[in-house]
């Protein structure tokens, strides 16, 4: 049977593609899906005056604005219907997985299988719009007040019908964001919250390739700056795509049973422990944790004198957490660090995996069940995680490190590779699954044919 499997798995083939209608049809849904997102990007939302706009936005660079637009895909930079983009929702349901591992009542529902599931799935859309509103209504307060002693109004009609407009326009396009990204996941092919989010940092690469290619012909960049960058992007899509499949697999044996044959036969299987189970959440987190000050005080340069002490107070903090600066690097390095083990620790929990190990009647080599196998299981997760925690922190930070050695904006960070080679090796393994599923298919409706003939 894995000899029939790796040749059918091997024999996949444009022939075989073109056959599989189904997968077909999926593939053209989630393109089309994802052509309505990019031109909703462009719907701008209403009051906004859009040249004032780009010049809010170029006097913000460098604070979590930034981030949110890349995820958006240069949606929050033109103020769309979608600026918020799906990151209200990803919060909210860090929010709430978190919630669920700490709160009892919570942590019940998670074990009650499809209803809890969905009782934590609405609860996550309530935090949702609740997020959208709070982060819409100060969005649209900062809009008015910006520009405000050199003359500039980003807002047509400032006033409290302007907010609430925006609060509801901004709500409306994020949950029709979520649900077109449950439409990709149930029709198309995909997770489709994660496709919609490596679509917007995919559009941005037009971008920076105009850029790129603006700073050469000018003679602000170097050729040898260009090839540098070429092949650090390769060589961490390489890193990444390497250590996101790297896994330790820790062998589970489970007692002798009588087969059909009357043969006593043990059973084997793994348990498979990923050297980055945080996957993406701690970069997000450690630079929301640190641009989050940064934007609040450019923000509020704006209105305080630099000239007194309060002044004196946020240029001193925008200068220490500015990209590249040696304190930014540092404390971004130990926040990635400490939110791998943070959230490891939250989604992995040892107890409960040995707690089923020893119900199942599985047990480690060597290992007595209970409590000696989570003492196992943590031992061997820690060490994994330093692994994975060095491997995120030269990640993200060694493109920090390139943007300020030289000066040039790599949209592709560490974060953005992360979620750009995930979401990609992810969408192909499923179509390779939907592909041996048709082959599987085509193989069993052909012994059906030969039995009825013979």
């Amino acid at each position: 049977m894995a000899s029939r499997a790796d040749n059918i798995a091997s024999n996949m083939s444009l022939a075989n593609f073109s056959k599989a209608t189904e997968l077909k049809n999926r593939i053209w849904f989630t393109i089309g899906a994802l052509i309505v997102f990019r031109f909703l990007s462009f719907v701008p939302l209403p009051g906004v005056n859009p040249l004032i706009l780009s010049d809010l936005y170029d006097q913000t660079r460098g604070g979590i604005l930034d981030m949110f637009n890349t995820f958006s895909g240069g949606s929050l930079e033109r103020m769309s219907l979608i600026a918020l983009g799906v990151m209200p929702y990803i919060t909210a349901s860090i929010v709430v997985q978190l919630a669920a591992a700490l709160h009892p009542t919570l942590a019940a529902l998670k074990k009650e299988g499809t209803v809890g599931r969905q009782k934590l799935n609405q609860y996550t859309r309530y935090g949702t719009v609740f997020l959208c509103a709070i982060q819409g209504w100060f969005l649209a307060s900062g809009l008015e007040s910006f520009g405000a002693q050199s003359g500039m109004q980003a807002v047509v009609d400032p006033g409290v019908m302007f907010r609430v407009g925006a609060v509801i326009s901004l709500v409306g396009g994020t949950m029709f964001l979520l649900w077109l990204g449950e439409q990709i996941t149930s029709r198309g092919i995909g997770n489709g919250v994660s496709l919609i989010i490596m679509a917007g940092i995919v559009a941005q690469f037009p971008t920076f390739v105009s850029n790129l290619g603006s700073g050469y012909s000018e003679g602000s960049i170097a050729t040898g700056i260009i090839v540098g960058l070429i092949a650090m992007v390769v060589i961490l899509i390489l890193v990444i795509c390497f250590m996101e499949r790297a896994q330790r697999r820790l062998l589970i044996q489970y007692p002798k049973r009588a087969t059909q044959r009357g043969m006593m036969q043990a059973d084997r299987s793994h348990l498979p422990l990923k050297l980055n189970t945080a996957g993406v959440i701690p970069p997000i987190f450690a630079s929301s944790l640190l641009l989050l000050p940064l934007t609040i005080t450019q923000f509020a340069g704006n209105t305080v004198d630099t000239d007194t002490a309060a002044g004196g107070v946020l240029q001193t903090i925008l200068q220490y957490l500015q990209h590249g600066q040696p304190l930014y690097m540092a404390l971004y390095a130990l926040g990635i660090i400490f939110f791998c083990f943070f959230y490891t620790a939250i989604v992995f929990n040892p107890e409960e995996t040995a707690e089923n190990l020893k119900k199942n009647g599985g047990f480690i080599p060597g290992i007595r069940p209970g409590r000696r196998t989570e003492e196992y299981l943590d031992y061997v997760l820690t060490r994994i995680t330093v692994i994975g925690a060095i491997y995120l922190t030269i990640v993200c930070v060694v493109p920090e490190y390139m943007i300020a050695q030289t000066g040039v904006p790599l949209f592709l960070g560490g974060t953005s590779l992360l979620i750009v080679v995930n979401v990609t090796v992810d969408t192909i393994s499923q179509i390779q699954s939907h592909l041996l599923a048709h082959q599987y298919g085509d193989l069993i409706k052909k012994a059906k044919l030969k039995g009825r003939v013979r």
